[in-house]
């Protein structure tokens, strides 16, 4: 009898272990949201940003930060990649599950078609360029999930849940 309240003490404190972990790898471990932009201009071309610190060519954006809309996200982020200042509403084109970054990582991609440039846009650390160009004139290297993202919104591909 001793011998059975030990194990289900022991079971209810690996139980307890359990939980414990998995709360502290929420806390740990958080999902994060992030913001992309596919800013058309008046002549149909879309804005994408070279990073300095990853290969290939992306759609502007970032983290949302804590207690930011994403929309705000998605403005500042545009403001500090790209010189672009949102003149309009923006369009929510989807959520996406980027597993690429973690199996927690999602990121909202809006259509921003009402802007405005607001200076040429300097290399720094974080970017070395943002340019414009026509979908079908798109760099080599432009990444996979931003050629995804763009034949959705501008071709009418089929929108996917996964980055």
């Amino acid at each position: 009898m001793q011998e059975q309240s030990l194990r289900a003490a022991g079971g209810r404190a690996a139980q307890l272990a359990m939980r414990l972990a998995h709360f502290f790898f929420l806390l740990t471990r958080p999902m994060t949201l992030g913001v992309r932009a596919i800013a058309i201009d008046a002549e149909g071309r879309a804005l994408l940003v070279k990073h300095s610190y990853v290969a290939g060519w992306h759609l502007p954006g970032g983290g949302v930060e804590a207690g930011e809309t994403c929309e705000a996200a998605l403005a500042r982020e545009l403001a500090e990649e790209a010189n672009v200042a949102l003149e309009g509403p923006v369009a929510l084109l989807g959520l996406f599950l980027n597993r690429h970054v973690s199996r927690r990582d999602h990121v909202a991609v809006y259509v921003v078609r009402r802007f405005r440039v607001t200076g040429e846009r300097a290399p720094d650390r974080e970017i070395v360029a943002a340019q414009f160009f026509a979908p079908d004139a798109l760099p080599a290297d432009t990444t996979r999930g931003t050629r995804a993202r763009l034949a959705e919104a501008l071709e009418g591909a089929a929108v996917s849940t996964l980055w």
